[in-house]
């Protein structure tokens, strides 16, 4: 075990404070290696995630994923292509709904 000395603003040692008396029975370092841990996960989560589009014309009118603009019968849109991977942005699970996005949103998220 190794002794660590932080300097932390009064509402960061409220927070611990609440959060260790409420969850991890007062123990100050169980809530922080908690919330590191949690820290972890989620800025290198494994799932699902978005390795590109594949351009699909649509048979009738659907509404972009993102920015939710409908567009007609015939217009091209795209369809997110998955893979496994890392990243703050994975998901869990493939999504079951249809999944379209427009050129200018499809264009922003790969960026």
């Amino acid at each position: 075990m190794k002794r660590l000395n932080f300097t932390l603003d009064e509402a960061t040692i409220e927070l611990l404070e609440n959060i260790s008396k409420t969850y991890y029975g007062g123990n100050k370092s169980q809530t922080v290696r908690a919330a590191l841990e949690s820290l972890a996960t989620h800025i290198g989560h494994d799932g699902w995630v978005v390795a590109g589009y594949s351009p699909t014309r649509i048979d009738e009118a659907a509404a972009c994923h993102t920015c939710s603009t409908v567009h007609a019968e015939g217009d091209v849109l795209f369809r997110p292509v998955f893979e496994r991977g890392r990243s703050p942005k994975a998901l869990d699970q493939i999504p079951s709904e249809q999944w379209l996005e427009c050129p200018q949103c499809a264009e922003q998220q790969l960026v």
